[in-house]
């Protein structure tokens, strides 16, 4: 699958957001080339959970696939002119260095816009390239307490809660591949390449369109969190996840009177629909109390029959045996690159039927930088001494 094929993308990215946005792009058939500094790239040699196979860092095994590897050094003038002449060949270049960065190394907008001016230049930061902000870190967990998503996380009578994972990362890395499709989109009509900004603070603002418009909007909200047991501050009854006698259970909007026939309450035929929102919590309460009194499993059959949204509550175990997953062929095996088997989350979306290949699984830093090189001009000759003189580097 080729949606993109004939995109040259030059992607300097590191941590999750780049790398992850870039890996969308090359999953629908971008020549997506990830350009690394010669000890690689961050994601490359740091990994969540201390977790590594066969070498390779989980992180890159998640953000790494159908990307072509080279390894540059960016202070080196070698390194510098090769990127050059990569950048005049190509479409988008991806960069989520600290601002200013790229252009201390002369790679910025206006420099490879004088050399490409087609170019579509897409910069991801944690705050924006300007403003009182921009040299903080930015960093999913700060992004997280600084939105206001941790402070709206968790119960009301519980202390502010990070999120399970990292969503800000994410919810940056799909705008920033969005951005820069529209931008690929824009200049085959207009013919010209732009500056694309995108930055995880604002991300994580998105990622909250929907209550921020409440509250931007006069919704009341007495607490930063739900009551107990309740999802959200601007959730009704019982909107939430509760415990059965063996596990959890999510309930979702859900009129009170239909609850009290798959929950067999007599207690909650007294509340209407309009309740469901000033009454929560004592309906919530009694939601909760019975759910209790029966497993998981024993609940599913009457709530399916009464038609209430829920769903249990499952962990990453769960999934690999979910019938939905597997029927959407979520999780995919393959050899890595150093020879080991690997799962990876596949693609998020279908075209025409058909879930982006794996083209290429994580390659080893450098491992196509002759490929690459000698794709712009140089020769067999001149990229050795590039190699010899360390301003480009190989797999080894």
């Amino acid at each position: 699958m080729n949606l993109l094929d004939g995109v040259k993308i030059l992607s300097f990215n590191h941590y999750l957001a780049g790398p992850l946005a870039a890996q969308t792009l090359a999953d629908l058939g971008a020549d997506v080339i990830a350009v690394e500094p010669i000890e690689g790239a961050f994601q490359r040699n740091w990994a969540v959970a201390n977790h590594f196979v066969a070498g390779d860092s989980v992180n890159h095994l998640a953000t790494g696939r159908n990307k072509r590897s080279i390894a540059v050094d960016l202070k080196h003038p070698d390194g510098i002119a090769a990127v050059k002449k990569l950048v005049a060949t190509s479409d988008v270049v991806m960069e989520n260095f600290r601002p200013g960065t790229m252009a201390k190394l002369g790679l910025g907008y206006d420099t490879l816009k004088a050399i490409n001016p087609g170019l579509i230049y897409a910069v991801a930061t944690g705050f924006g390239s300007e403003g009182p902000y921009k040299d903080r870190p930015g960093q999913d967990l700060l992004l997280q307490a600084m939105s206001g998503l941790a402070m709206r996380t968790g119960r009301a009578d519980g202390e502010p809660t990070a999120v399970g994972a990292v969503i800000v990362d994410q919810h940056a890395a799909s705008l920033y591949a969005m951005s820069i499709l529209a931008a690929l989109f824009a200049r085959t009509k207009t013919g010209k390449g732009q500056l694309v900004e995108v930055n995880l603070y604002q991300a994580a603002i998105d990622l909250q369109v929907e209550p921020l418009t409440a509250w931007l909007n006069g919704a009341p909200s007495p607490t930063p969190r739900g009551p107990a047991g309740i999802a959200a501050w601007f959730s009704p009854g019982p909107y939430g996840v509760h415990a059965t006698a063996d596990g959890h259970m999510a309930i979702s909007m859900a009129a009170p009177k239909a609850l009290a026939v798959a929950l067999e309450s007599e207690a909650l035929k007294q509340f209407g629909d309009a309740d469901s929102f000033s009454k929560r919590e004592e309906i919530t309460r009694i939601v909760a109390a019975r759910l209790k009194q029966k497993s998981t499993a024993g609940w599913l059959p009457s709530l399916e029959a009464a038609q209430i949204w829920h769903a249990p509550v499952q962990d990453y175990r769960d999934l690999e045996s979910d019938p939905q997953l597997k029927h959407l062929g979520v999780f995919k095996t393959a050899e890595s690159a150093g020879g080991a088997p690997i799962r990876m989350v596949a693609h998020p979306a279908r075209y025409d039927g058909q879930t982006p290949e794996v083209r290429l699984v994580p390659q080893r830093l450098g491992a196509q930088t002759r490929e690459v090189l000698g794709e712009i001009g140089y020769g067999a000759a001149d990229i050795d001494a590039m190699i010899v003189g360390k301003a480009v580097g190989v797999a080894r």
